[in-house]
């Protein structure tokens, strides 16, 4: 699951999970806002800022296909932790097909590069660092690092917030009805350091912001999982089809 911040006309952060899997994608807007002429900016420091940390989560199960090759040379099972820990797997969990840029960073490591975002009269990318550890029991995908690259006004907004997330993904194929489960969990934390938002208690942002994001979850997460399975399927049948011609 990929976080990306970007910035409302009227002053506000909007907070959105675009699964590039997908067309469209659900926003919503904050009441946090960015650098601008028009609103008062309050110096703070890590002692004393105020902070909203917002929270979602959401865990789900489908059932699973197990697939086996129907030829006459025996049977050999297309596993889903083959499927995550091919290459195929990894590109189809962070849908590079989607991404302005990819780039390999370390071992299980990678830099993914949105799409250019228009705010306001600029332009800026998002550019998520997201960690994908495939086993034979479970892939874990973690979201340890979110930014923005653009203006220097717009980069500085980077200071005020954080994002991680983990998407634990986990199966059981040795059972009557086989499963995957994905378990998501997303953090958010934001300064809040302009008037009149400072004035409020951090409440007035956390919960609205809480039933937002958990919305957000809510919707997306049975839509990976769907497309998930698509991509299993696809790399399945071309596996057998690379065995067949061999």
């Amino acid at each position: 699951m990929i976080l990306v911040t970007t910035a409302t006309n009227n002053g506000g952060w909007r907070w959105t999970l675009p699964f590039p899997h997908f067309s469209t994608a659900r926003k919503a807007t904050l009441p946090l806002p960015i650098d601008k002429p028009n609103y008062i900016v309050v110096a703070s420091s890590e002692s004393n800022a105020k902070r909203a940390n917002l929270f979602a989560s959401r865990t789900q199960r489908v059932q699973l296909p197990v697939y086996d090759d129907e030829t006459s040379i025996g049977t050999q099972p297309y596993h889903i932790s083959q499927f995550l820990s091919h290459p195929s797997g990894i590109q189809a969990i962070l849908n590079t097909s989607a991404l302005q840029n990819f780039q390999f960073l370390d071992t299980n490591a990678y830099r993914c590069t949105l799409p250019k975002l228009a705010l306001f009269n600029f332009e800026a990318t998002p550019v998520l660092d997201l960690r994908v550890i495939p086993t034979k029991e479970d892939c874990t995908v973690e979201l340890f690092s979110c930014k923005f690259k653009g203006s220097k006004v717009l980069e500085r907004q980077n200071d005020h917030f954080s994002a991680t997330m983990i998407n634990h993904i986990t199966w059981d194929t040795n059972i009557p009805e086989p499963f995957l489960e994905v378990d998501v969990k997303l953090n958010l934390s934001l300064e809040i350091y302009t008037r009149p938002f400072i004035l409020l208690p951090v409440s007035a942002v956390e919960r609205p912001g809480n039933l937002m994001i958990q919305a957000l979850v809510d919707r997306l997460v049975p839509m990976l999982l769907q497309q998930l399975l698509q991509d299993y399927d696809k790399w399945v049948h071309q596996q057998r089809h690379n065995f067949l011609i061999n």
